[in-house]
């Protein structure tokens, strides 16, 4: 039960048989982060890759200023993952934090690389979900290079209001790129013209 959605999401990507389902999940490890408490911190190695179950995270570096910037929200159903620390097991420049307590399955590196020699057909499923990771990351790209802070603020809480509703002000301006007293005004200008 507790791999159901895992094998929702897998078959979003692939096809398999219940059989080979149930070798990958094998590979998983439930785990539970409370609220506050990190996946991740700077500078460490990350050795999982994550599948959430239940909850939501919160994906940001700090800069040399103090400034948190966040690369991206992680609910239920989403993937977790700093790519360059996972694979090339370098010191991560990311933060993994649960914004309320949360489940997520864990692969470890060293599982992850056995299962692709055991089940070849894992490649393609993470081939596949890498590309629509990239196709993402471009559109977000694109949007804050052609879209105002107020037509990106609309595009999220629109896309993902599950998510937005669950986050502080202060979180979601991080993830645009602009500071809260910004988003402020713009919520209060909105709050006009409805």
């Amino acid at each position: 039960m507790k791999y159901d959605l895992l094998k929702q999401n897998i078959k979003k990507h692939i096809q398999l048989s219940d059989a080979e389902e149930e070798l990958i999940c094998n590979y998983f490890e439930p785990k539970v982060i409370q609220k506050r408490n990190f996946l991740l911190t700077q500078g460490s190695i990350y050795k999982y890759e994550g599948f959430v179950l239940e909850g939501c995270f919160r994906v940001f570096t700090i800069d040399k200023k103090g400034n948190e910037n966040t690369l991206y929200f992680a609910s239920k159903d989403w993937w977790l993952i700093d790519i360059d620390s996972f694979m090339n097991q370098n010191p991560s420049d990311l933060n993994i934090q649960a914004l309320e307590d949360s489940k997520v399955l864990l692969i470890k590196r060293a599982d992850k690389m056995e299962l692709y020699n055991t089940l070849p057909v894992v490649e393609k499923l993470f081939r596949i979900m890498s590309q629509k990771a990239l196709v993402a990351w471009q559109r977000r790209l694109i949007r804050n290079h052609s879209l105002t802070a107020e037509e990106r603020y609309h595009h999220f809480i629109q896309t993902y209001p599950e998510i937005a509703s669950k986050l502080t002000d202060r979180q979601i301006s991080s993830y645009l790129g602009i500071t809260h007293e910004f988003l402020s005004k713009i919520k209060r200008k909105n709050s006009k013209t409805e």
